[in-house]
């Protein structure tokens, strides 16, 4: 059975969410503080995560958690809507975030989302292309055999780039792919992970090695550097 822990210190809203999870068939293990979310992630196949707890922000849960290696799939609960607070939880581990008040069917499709990738990422092949190789069951990228550490979403976002080399990769479907967001969703995050790629990458927007922006479309990762 699929076990999801989640790290809520809100009663009404664990008690709903976990009520609402069980019956969608998997095993909840809830969890009141921090510290109890980043010793439980050990055995998780996924971690629903707030961001506002009493003992350790939702950020340094996330970062802890993948400070110890782990790469299970971490979705955040924000109240802080504000661009600064999702930038700063994605950049810390977080694969995916869902702003409160949510609603259940959008939360449920993002879990689902987010066990698919997980699932359809075990097992999976190494994509190379121009120093840079992407080893997706493994969750790790490097550039000339050097590990790059990337957050949740820079990984997908440089794995579906990397996985289409040579052709231009639309913004929607790069939302859809990396984010689950409906097309034509507001698409600045994307913008912004990709600078930070970039910058990881070493590459330069204004003569690309790497990464180059092709206007009006989307991004296409270059298979003859």
């Amino acid at each position: 059975m699929t076990r999801i822990v989640l790290v809520e210190d809100d009663p009404t809203i664990s008690e709903p969410l976990t009520r609402a999870l069980s019956r969608e068939g998997y095993d909840v293990e809830w969890h009141g503080s921090g510290a109890g979310g980043v010793d439980a992630a050990d055995t998780a196949d996924l971690v629903i995560l707030d961001l506002g707890l009493p003992d350790i922000d939702g950020v340094d849960v996330a970062r802890r958690i993948r400070d110890k290696g782990l790469q299970v799939p971490i979705l955040m609960l924000t109240a802080r809507a504000d661009e600064v607070d999702l930038v700063v939880g994605l950049d810390a581990g977080a694969d995916d975030y869902v702003t409160k008040p949510f609603r259940l069917a959008e939360l449920l499709a993002r879990v689902r989302a987010l066990l698919r990738r997980r699932s359809s990422d075990e097992g999976a092949a190494d994509v190379s292309v121009g120093g840079v190789r992407v080893d997706v069951a493994a969750h790790r990228a490097f550039l000339d055999d050097k590990e790059i550490q990337l957050s949740g979403k820079e990984f997908d976002l440089l794995h579906v780039l990397v996985a289409n080399a040579g052709s231009v990769v639309s913004r929607d479907t790069l939302m859809h792919e990396v984010w689950a967001a409906d097309p034509g969703a507001p698409s600045k995050t994307l913008d912004m992970h990709v600078s930070w790629l970039r910058r990881k990458l070493g590459d330069d927007a204004t003569n690309p090695r790497f990464i180059t922006t092709v206007r009006g479309m989307g991004f296409r990762f270059e298979n003859d550097n």
